[in-house]
């Protein structure tokens, strides 16, 4: 029951009770029927999303990110205002977002992690090997590679690929950047495009999207490529779609359908920031293409 529900619970007399619990049993049977949300939602009127105020290039409070750009796909398609709650994406986002109803949906959550319940996935990608062209490294596609030896390589600390580092004897020249930094003072995916650009790095390895997108910033060219003929550690290409609350199975359900009806839009906004999408082969997927789901 809601917060609102309770407090009508404290307030209202025994008969009305009645007629409440009538009328909810009533509002169950409309959503099996017809999909009202008015339940679930925080206001079924607006799509309320969960979202950090500075990450790039997810999401930023200016409406920067590709999650604020499919957010306002979906509230177009839903023809539903748009309102963001603001929260660091860190320990305690989802808690305090989704959890405290303060919010409907975090528009980019990876496949299997217990901390929300999932939608159908809308992208899949990998993390990703950055190296300018030019460079005798642009055409390095797994960790394996031995002219890595010896070099100076950026790692995102405790990321998988750090792992698949070790195994192959990479981590001596590494050079780490920290994996939670306060956004709004600093990114260290930018810093370390930023160190490979200047020469302080040979080659860096980032999570696709930040991969992409600041490699596609970048003042040189660079070569961004998804690792996934790793033959050893933990995998490195994951399904990405968007979180919802448990019990919120119509919600859920809506977005599929968002989903699958809207997947080349999807698409060409990932890959207009530089996300490498792959399909379930692992091969490049453009625009044109990807018209089915991950």
């Amino acid at each position: 029951m809601t917060y609102a529900g309770q407090k009508r619970w404290l307030v209202i007399s025994i008969a009305a009770v009645f007629a409440v619990l009538l009328g909810r049993d009533v509002a169950h049977a409309q959503i099996k029927e017809g999909g009202d949300l008015s339940i679930e939602l925080v206001d079924p009127k607006v799509l309320r999303v969960c979202a950090d105020p500075h990450n790039l290039p997810f999401s930023n409070d200016k409406g920067e990110g590709f999650e604020n750009k499919l957010a306002e796909l979906f509230a177009e398609k839903l023809n539903k205002k748009l309102d963001y709650m603001y929260f660091p994406q860190a320990t305690g986002f989802v808690r305090m977002t989704l959890g405290a109803h303060r919010c409907d949906v975090i528009m980019g959550f990876p496949q299997g992690d217990d901390l929300v319940q999932g939608t159908n996935p809308y992208y899949r990608t990998a993390y990703a090997l950055v190296a300018k062209k030019g460079s005798g490294l642009e055409d390095v596609t797994t960790l394996e590679d031995e002219r890595l030896k010896g070099k100076h390589i950026g790692i995102v600390a405790g990321t998988p690929p750090a792992t698949n580092m070790a195994v192959n004897g990479l981590m001596a020249n590494a050079k780490p950047y920290h994996l939670m930094v306060d956004t709004r003072l600093e990114s260290s995916a930018e810093s370390m495009i930023a160190d490979l650009v200047s020469g302080k790095i040979d080659v860096g390895i980032l999570w696709g999207p930040m991969a992409g997108f600041y490699a596609k910033k970048a003042n040189l060219p660079l070569q961004v490529t998804p690792l996934v003929k790793e033959k050893t550690g933990p995998r490195l290409a994951f399904r990405i779609g968007m979180g919802v609350r448990a019990a919120d199975q119509n919600w859920k359900r809506q977005l599929n359908r968002l989903i699958q009806e809207n997947q080349p839009a999807i698409n060409k906004i990932l890959l207009d920031y530089g996300v490498p999408l792959l399909d379930e082969n692992d091969r490049a997927v453009g625009a044109e293409t990807a018209t089915k789901a991950p």
